[in-house]
């Protein structure tokens, strides 16, 4: 049931060459069908060739690459993987020149050269040589930004998968996002099916699987595949790598212009923070990143403050940035953690740092499961006027009087309500309070004010989609909307779930669950958690666990349970249901939604060691 781990420090990475253990970490839990199978391989597969092989293999037989290979010109990884990857007159390594892929890759197969392979590498050389490959042979923005998802442990139901044979394929021992997080010749491409069939018997049955459809023209609409009779049926291997080859290949436009374009990751300064945490609430501040003697690594300072209590939060740390946009990190305040899900807990931070270097977004988690965290949002404070974040959540159209904050820095300290737009259907009858970092309006919003989200402005600053506007709540959604949690407590720790109950507006179409449908954000409501009837009497509801009205379950205790039927552990299948408490739907009853939790034995086998972390 557990994903391979990403790791998310993979400066780190030495520790796989320092320690023979590999401790436990589980990783992103995404599209439901993974979650419910072993996670029996994995699609970051380097394997060390032998020497006197130049370029890559295809159907087994030696071949030259046919394709242009990306030299390397770092000496230590030649001196370190040139023993196994024997380089050519154009400086190319064999497998590695012909390979592109995220920091987490690299870091994954440099460990497994360790393993399966003998490298003899230090730690310090361990990272050295993530930092090389993870720039010279790494993604660019636009190719990373779409599997960030899966270096940023979030649990998603992979909707991204264009059919059902690469599904089969691709995605029922891992992430979909764990193949499009690389980038790899033609060749590489048939070479790591051949290393997957070589090393997983799992792998090999689903690959020779007949194909049932291929990706379509459209997205999400795939072509049925039709086999005449007599005729060799197509495989969902065959599928799986003409679609990796086209969307993945070695060469593409973004990683073209991205080499010419990327620079040292000029970071230093003032960063105004947006942050919101599943049964939290959300949270503005400051993340102040200083300089280093390594133009690439950063020291950072932390100041958080809650808009639903107005605690506060500090914190420490440092990072490292790859390939001059993709950030890497971890965070602590002084205090020890008071709780597995206190905000006090230590962090490590994914995030990813827009080309331009005035915007970033990412994810800052913890737990034993890495099932907590802070959906972040960075904006430079530079010195001109900048919108950092907007409260409240949203506006209903109709009310009168709301006190919006605008949070910012450098802002007009005494601005005029004519100064400040926050868009059709919403008038600034005054303005309450204003200093450089707070600007309190009161908003009048009319009555046929369009359901939708509205740029903020003042003056010259701008915070685009900051402020929804809704009619009503019209429905709810729990999310995430599939979960996974463990049972924990008598030999190994608990993995916890966390939920929100959002609110949405139809929208403009007056449809649910379409584009236009507007995100209002948390709603209050009462938790319960009902029996999935997918197996008769086992009443999973009496012994996976409880969920409190802070929407966190808590697993129970691992191990046989004597009152169970069978003597069983508390595993099972839940619906964890949320009803509102105040809003209501067109019968006057309260709105409610649910979402799917898979309560399972701990992660007993882990794919990944987290000491690569620490």
């Amino acid at each position: 049931m557990a994903y391979p781990d990403t790791e998310s420090r993979p400066h780190d990475a030495q520790d796989a060459a320092a320690s023979p253990s590999w401790r436990a970490a589980l990783a992103t839990r995404l599209s439901l069908r993974p979650l419910l199978l072993a996670g029996l391989c994995t699609a970051t597969a380097v394997v060390a060739q032998a020497g006197g092989m130049t370029g890559g293999m295809a159907g087994g037989a030696d071949k030259p690459e046919s394709e242009e290979g990306i030299p390397v010109t770092d000496s230590l990884t030649k001196e370190k993987c040139g023993a196994c990857h024997t380089a050519d007159a154009k400086g190319n390594l064999s497998r590695i020149s012909w390979l592109r892929t995220t920091p987490e890759g690299w870091a994954q197969a440099i460990k497994r050269m360790v393993k399966l392979n003998g490298l003899q590498i230090t730690p310090e050389e361990s990272r050295q040589v993530v930092r090389y490959l993870s720039s010279s042979h790494g993604l660019a923005p636009e190719e990373a930004r779409p599997v960030m998802y899966l270096v940023e442990h979030r649990i998603q139901d992979e909707t991204n998968i264009p059919s059902e044979s690469l599904r089969g394929a691709c995605a029922t021992c891992h992430a979909f996002a764990q193949p499009l997080s690389w980038r790899r010749s033609g060749s590489e491409w048939k070479l790591l099916q051949d290393f997957h069939v070589a090393l997983y018997s799992q792998a090999d049955v689903q690959y020779r699987r007949p194909a049932t459809d291929e990706p379509g023209a459209v997205f999400g609409q795939p072509t049925p595949i039709v086999t005449k009779p007599g005729a060799t049926p197509v495989t969902q291997g065959q599928i799986a790598l003409d679609y990796t080859r086209k969307v993945a290949p070695l060469h593409t436009p973004e990683w073209t212009q991205w080499k010419s374009r990327m620079q040292d990751p000029r970071l230093a300064g003032k960063w105004l923070v947006s942050a919101s945490a599943p049964g939290k609430g959300r949270f503005i501040g400051t993340m102040t990143i200083g300089a280093t003697a390594d133009s690439d690594e950063f020291k950072t300072g932390i100041a958080l403050r809650s808009l639903t209590d107005g605690s506060t939060l500090s914190r420490t740390g440092n990072g490292i940035v790859y390939a001059g946009y993709s950030w890497r990190g971890r965070s602590a305040p002084s205090a020890q953690p008071s709780a597995p899900d206190a905000l006090d807990n230590p962090t490590r931070e994914t995030m990813w740092f827009s080309p331009d270097r005035k915007n970033a977004e990412g994810r800052w988690f913890w737990g034993e499961y890495q099932e907590f965290g802070f959906d972040v949002k960075l904006v430079r404070a530079d010195g001109s006027p900048t919108i950092g974040a907007v409260w409240p959540n949203a506006i209903k159209a109709g009310t009168r009087g709301v006190d919006v904050h605008i949070f910012g820095d450098s802002l007009p300290a005494a601005p005029t309500a004519k100064d400040i737009d926050l868009g059709a259907g919403l008038a600034v009858t005054r303005v309450v309070t204003a200093s450089p970092t707070e600007i309190v309006v009161s908003v009048d919003a009319a009555p046929g004010a369009v359901a939708g989200v509205h740029d903020v402005s003042v003056g010259s600053a701008v915070l685009a989609s900051a402020l929804p506007v809704y009619r009503k709540v019209d429905y709810l959604k729990v999310t995430p909307d599939t979960n996974l949690s463990r049972l924990g407590g008598a030999h190994f720790a608990k993995g916890y779930a966390q939920f929100d109950a959002v609110g949405f507006d139809n929208g403009p179409d007056g449809k649910p669950n379409t584009a236009d449908d507007v995100n209002i954000g948390p709603v209050a409501a009462d938790w319960s958690i009902q029996e999935f009837q997918s197996v008769w009497y086992d009443d999973d509801k009496a012994y996976v666990g409880s969920i409190s009205q802070k929407a966190l379950f808590t697993p129970n205790v691992d191990g046989p349970n004597p009152q169970r039927s069978g003597n069983r552990n508390n595993y099972g299948e839940v619906w964890v249901v949320a009803t509102a408490k105040a809003e209501k739907d067109a019968q006057g009853k309260p709105l409610t939604a649910k979402s799917y939790l898979v309560v399972t034995v701990p992660a007993y086998k882990r794919w990944d060691q987290p000491e690569v972390s620490q």
